[in-house]
């Protein structure tokens, strides 16, 4: 258990010749009426890290705002204004094109989008980001090749999910240090790590915890509190993974660029009036961190 440095951060290579679509592409689920802002931050970071296409499925609404807002986004638009389990054929037909699923960003938590992430993170076997309502949908026995990036409250609901004991929840959550509740997390754990998934404990320092390591990010600023921060870094975890196919480098990348990008801004800034679409826009500076 020990925190990363520069030198483990390393970004897929890209040949100099590569055509469109060898350097991924990722499908983006999610996004409501309440919450259209999510998916698009998610879907432009994913887009930003280097990845070839972002398409994102989402309600007609949502998807009308997000292709006003950016050309460079692919949508398919649902008539529904929520995601229902029917639309599960259509992200499973839609997937045959995609490396990566990305999912959760501003869905929602009505009973029927609940049901239709539970169903697609349990049958879609391809790589996946799960974040933020789509954690809160499913159990440790849901979900294989994916990474999850729950902040404290999204894990909590994830362990009751998967009913682990009352007094083994507290103490996760009672622990102060980093390192014994990374320890504690991943016991718990343990076959959920062993389906190939990765947890991302966002925090103060990031936790990510594999099933044969441990490794804390530091960095980040009290300004990453924002809404939407969480969506960028779940995006950025999402376009690695579809470019170098490598869950946990992803993962470290992710958080590494999402933190440095933080504090970059805040210095910017000169406070914390940065947001999360300028964190997404700070991106394209990313090879200057590295």
């Amino acid at each position: 258990m020990r925190f990363i440095t520069k030198s483990q951060v390393r970004l897929a290579k890209r040949e100099s010749g590569s055509h469109k679509g060898q350097n991924g592409y990722v499908l983006a689920v999610g996004g409501s009426e309440e919450y259209s802002g999510a998916i698009t931050l998610a879907g432009l970071a994913a887009l930003r890290s280097g990845c070839d296409l972002v398409k994102i499925i989402a309600p007609k609404k949502v998807a009308w705002a997000i292709n006003a807002y950016s050309p460079d986004l692919v949508t398919m638009k649902l008539k529904d204004s929520n995601f229902k389990l029917k639309h599960f054929s259509i992200v499973k037909k839609s997937m045959d094109r995609f490396d990566v699923l990305l999912i959760g960003n501003g869905i929602g938590m009505d009973n029927e989008t609940k049901k239709f992430c539970k169903k697609t993170i349990k049958e879609i076997k391809k790589s996946k980001v799960i974040d933020a309502d789509a954690i809160k949908s499913i159990s440790m026995y849901d979900a294989e090749n994916s990474i999850i990036t729950p902040h404290s409250k999204e894990l909590e609901y994830f362990l009751i999910n998967s009913k682990i004991k009352k007094p083994i929840i507290e103490k996760i959550n009672n622990e102060k240090n980093i390192g014994k509740k990374s320890q504690s997390i991943k016991k718990t754990a343990q076959k959920f790590l062993g389906k190939n998934n990765i947890i991302l404990l966002k925090g103060k320092v990031d936790a990510i915890i594999s099933k044969n390591r441990i490794l804390l990010v530091k960095g980040g600023n009290a300004g990453m509190t924002k809404g939407g921060t969480g969506d960028v870094l779940a995006g950025l975890c999402a376009g690695f993974l579809a470019q170098s196919k490598e869950s946990l480098q992803s993962a470290i990348n992710a958080s590494y660029y999402n933190k440095k990008i933080g504090d970059i801004l805040l210095k910017k800034k000169k406070g914390f009036s940065y947001l999360a679409s300028d964190m997404v826009n700070e991106i394209k500076r990313i090879k200057d961190y590295s």
